[in-house]
């Protein structure tokens, strides 16, 4: 009867002792998470500085990793029956607002057509 009573005292403790415990799931706004989106930041935009107009879409991607954001399309080229396929990938290079989420504002974008890195930054989006 005691050892019963004794245990159901140890989980009773150990129980109360648990239920403090919080996991924290990442918020962007924590101090390790604003470590890793710095981090990611800077690395993309030395990335940035090792492309060159001409290469093509899977060697950007071995540079530069996952994009953040991606937009695709096609539309008419100059050859009236011809189609031009748009691809823009999106990368974190700047900071905006501490809201937890990385926007597009936030973002470089890297623009493709046809699978060739025609340019990056607003200029070349605002271009295509």
């Amino acid at each position: 009867m005691k050892s019963k009573l004794m245990g159901a005292a140890l989980i009773t403790s150990l129980s109360l002792g648990l239920t403090g415990c919080v996991i924290n799931i990442g918020d962007h706004e924590s101090r390790a998470d604003r470590f890793y989106w710095e981090v990611k930041q800077e690395k993309n935009i030395d990335n940035l500085t090792k492309l060159n107009l001409g290469m093509a879409l899977d060697q950007v991607q071995l540079i530069m990793g996952a994009a953040e954001f991606t937009e695709a399309f096609t539309k008419s080229a100059n050859d009236a029956n011809a189609k031009e396929e748009v691809k823009v990938l999106f990368y974190r290079t700047q900071w905006v607002e501490g809201d937890g989420k990385t926007t597009k504002n936030e973002c470089t974008p890297v623009v493709f057509k046809n699978n060739t890195l025609v340019g990056w930054g607003d200029t070349a989006y605002k271009n295509i």
